[in-house]
């Protein structure tokens, strides 16, 4: 039911196209996710993501295991039917909200216990029932349970996660039975490269449906992670797709591209659109700038979108600052409409062996604005 084929690369670097199957259609590659936590993308519809471009989108875990329950979204029909998404779903572990929690959660060898963050109730998490919960909710993609490691860390703390999410990912191995559904596993070990090498040895030697590194924009420099990731991501099964999670600016995207990486998601483009920072090919617009304030023109006039063909920058900044529903409408509409327009272009370019021409042409704009 899921297979992945590589079907091109870049001649100048190690960019690559892809195309993941699934049982609720394909998926192209590299390919951006719009984040829906709690079973929706804020602000719009199912409609409105299609229509943007969205071909599969981000659900989590830990927040819907929580509300409503994942017991009660599979007696409803499972998680598309629920929010009424027809196509692909990745389901992540869980396992970065449990360590965001901090004081309010317990690792032990055998899972995580914390504390809602919704009510303070108790709760137990293991590979085994994370595997469960995401089987429940009947997402296209499952994620392993792993402990994401903190920054700064000691190689000796690194090790010990690394090991932990290794021993988690055999018993979701173990556990997982849908035939539906891919498993991902995590590559940890923070940025000490010799035990990223080592996660991702253990971790290929479990043998998943695909590969993600894991335990990266947690605070290290941007220098050290694409370090790491130019250093780990060779590593990984050039016949299965490598996910780099909850890396998702436009330069990480295009940077994470460049090194061989096929998915990403990240709540950027949504949180930042909520907080009136917008994306334009010239680089970021704060919308709540006086400067704007009798501005008529489009937030990007190079944007084809459903905002920038409709509204000015003073009323998206009037919109902003009298805190209008539609603001996070229009505004999370048009970053979304940016981050899939960059991965189409970032696609075509690979396709036509021109990433480099685009990647510079990209960086450029930026030093124009």
């Amino acid at each position: 039911m899921f297979s992945f084929s590589l079907e091109h690369t870049d001649g100048a670097s190690r960019a690559r196209l892809g195309r993941i199957r699934t049982a609720h259609g394909e998926i192209r590659t590299p390919v951006f996710m719009p984040v829906g936590t709690q079973g929706t993308v804020k602000s719009l519809t199912p409609e409105d993501l299609r229509e943007l471009g969205a071909e599969v989108i981000l659900a989590n875990t830990y927040h819907l295991y929580l509300r409503p329950g994942h017991e009660r979204i599979r007696r409803l029909g499972g998680l598309h039917r629920f929010m009424h998404w027809e196509y692909p779903i990745l389901t992540d572990s869980g396992g970065y909200q449990v360590f965001s929690l901090g004081a309010l959660r317990k690792i032990s060898a055998e899972g995580v216990s914390f504390r809602s963050h919704l009510d303070g109730s108790s709760h137990f998490l293991t590979p085994e029932s994370v595997v469960e919960i995401q089987e429940a909710l009947g997402s296209d993609i499952a994620m392993c349970l792993d402990e994401c490691t903190p920054y700064p860390v000691t190689p000796e703390e690194a090790r010990h996660s690394l090991e932990l999410t290794r021993d988690w990912a055999r018993r979701c191995r173990r556990a997982h039975q849908s035939e539906s559904q891919a498993l991902f596993g995590i590559v940890q070990g923070s940025v000490f490269q010799d035990l990223r090498r080592e996660s991702a040895e253990a971790i290929m030697e479990i043998g998943f449906d695909g590969y993600a590194l894991g335990g990266l924009s947690v605070g290290e420099p941007s220098g050290e992670r694409l370090e790491v990731i130019e250093a780990t991501l060779p590593l990984l099964p050039a016949d299965r797709p490598r996910y780099l999670m909850g890396l998702g600016t436009p330069e990480d995207l295009v940077e994470g591209v460049a090194r061989g990486a096929d998915l990403f998601d990240c709540v950027l483009p949504t949180r930042n659109a909520r907080n009136g920072m917008l994306f334009t090919r010239r680089g970021r617009v704060i919308i709540k700038n006086a400067v704007y304030a009798d501005d008529p023109q489009p937030l990007d006039p190079e944007c084809a979108c459903y905002t920038c063909r409709n509204y000015s920058r003073a009323y998206l900044r009037h919109l902003y600052l009298a805190k209008e529903l539609l603001s996070y409408r229009l505004n999370t509409g048009h970053n979304l409409h940016y981050f899939m327009e960059l991965m189409r272009d970032i696609r075509q370019a690979v396709a036509d062996d021109r990433f480099r021409e685009f990647k510079d042409n990209f960086y450029q704009k930026r030093k124009e604005s």
